[in-house]
């Protein structure tokens, strides 16, 4: 019998998918999309296409049934982080149940599944309701696809196939980025009096940002995302060795829990900068915010959880329900309105240089959703 979704899955991490907003002259997500949208044109869907950005389409197919019904949307980013260091990112190479190359596990695998769930569902007798996949670009990134994507289509529920192990994602992480710079005097090296060394001024802004985080991780956890916490991302500055360096720029990310918002995490920087300037009336600093996405739970009034969960144990699989570390395209779903959970299957190597995902669970995770598609719709 030919195994369509594994066929699927190699075709798709073969093709070169690198997202273009995280490494210069990428590929991007044409090639990708065009692959995607012959396959499910060939499959008898209704497809559209949604340019996003110059050369960076979505991919979104329809299965219409001929009976009203609820409409689901399964959704999975097609873009992947690049190559550095991987021997042979795009070559599909299958070995004791594990699918190895760039984009397997994140998440070409999901992918592969949900676009297959449409086939399932169809030689199955699908009849009622719709079934929306979407094949979104640049999650990796800034999730351009998923912002463009609820713009027109929405959806009963959907389901992001990120990779969990086949457990049933509810809710995750937000993230918060922010940028920060503490500003001296050039001097050469050898007048420390007329100096003033913006480095060792972010040093105290490190020290109290390493407190602000044990501050954070020691809070009560949250039930399903436990808590909020924060890391130093890069830092840069000054211009010579022997010169005072009269700037350095710090950047760092914050991870948010339900209840904490990046105007939260604007104003604990702020709290630092002005709890430094108090000891030190000299102290120089500013702060920005740069980029963020809040965190995510389904609603409580979802009963999308629970029959995805009935769907996954009718097939002999088992799953609980969780919260995910990670920040997804569900957050944009959940915020137009489009109750979403996360569901995919697992693996391990997520932006390393060996990535894999395990072959049956790209099987289970197709044949939990079409069971799914066939029964809450």
């Amino acid at each position: 019998m030919a195994d369509h979704v594994v066929a699927l899955l190699k075709d798709l991490v073969a093709i070169d998918s690198v997202n273009p907003s995280l490494v210069s002259g990428a590929a991007g997500e044409a090639n990708i999309a065009a692959a995607i949208a012959a396959h499910m044109r060939a499959l008898g869907l209704d497809v559209e296409t949604q340019e996003v950005a110059p050369g960076r389409p979505n991919v979104i197919g329809v299965l219409e049934g001929t009976q009203p019904g609820r409409t689901l949307m399964l959704c999975g980013h097609i873009d992947t982080v690049g190559v550095d260091g991987m021997r042979a990112p795009f070559d599909p190479v299958v070995r004791d149940g594990l699918l190895y190359g760039r984009g397997s596990q994140d998440m070409k695998g999901g992918v592969a599944a949900m676009i297959d769930t449409a086939r399932v569902a169809r030689d199955r007798g699908f009849r009622k309701g719709r079934l929306i996949i979407a094949a979104v670009v640049d999650e990796e990134y800034e999730s351009l696809g998923a912002d463009a994507l609820v713009t027109g289509w929405t959806a009963d529920a959907g389901i992001v196939t990120e990779p969990t192990d086949l457990q049933i994602g509810v809710g995750h992480k937000g993230f918060v980025w922010a940028e920060i710079e503490t500003r001296g005097r050039a001097a050469h090296g050898s007048r420390p009096t007329e100096g003033r060394d913006a480095i060792v001024r972010m040093g105290r802004v490190l020290q109290r940002l390493e407190a602000l985080d044990r501050s954070l991780q020691a809070r009560p956890a949250h039930p399903i995302m436990s808590t909020g916490s924060l890391h130093a991302s890069t830092i840069e500055g000054g211009r010579e060795l022997s010169s005072y360096p009269d700037w350095c720029r710090l950047q760092v990310e914050r991870r948010t829990v339900m209840g904490e918002t990046a105007e939260g995490f604007a104003r604990e920087i702020e709290a630092i900068i002005a709890d430094i300037r108090a000891e030190d009336a000299g102290f120089e600093a500013s702060s920005r915010l740069m980029f963020a996405r809040p965190p995510y739970e389904v609603p409580a009034t979802s009963d999308l959880p629970a029959a995805l969960a009935a769907a996954v144990r009718s097939t002999g699989t088992d799953t609980r329900t969780t919260g995910m570390s990670f920040w997804t395209d569900a957050a944009i779903l959940g915020g137009a309105g489009i109750a979403s959970v996360l569901f995919g299957p697992g693996g391990a190597g997520l932006h390393s240089t060996e990535e894999y995902v395990r072959v049956d669970d790209v099987r289970a995770c197709r044949d939990a959703l079409a069971s799914l598609a066939l029964t809450w719709l």
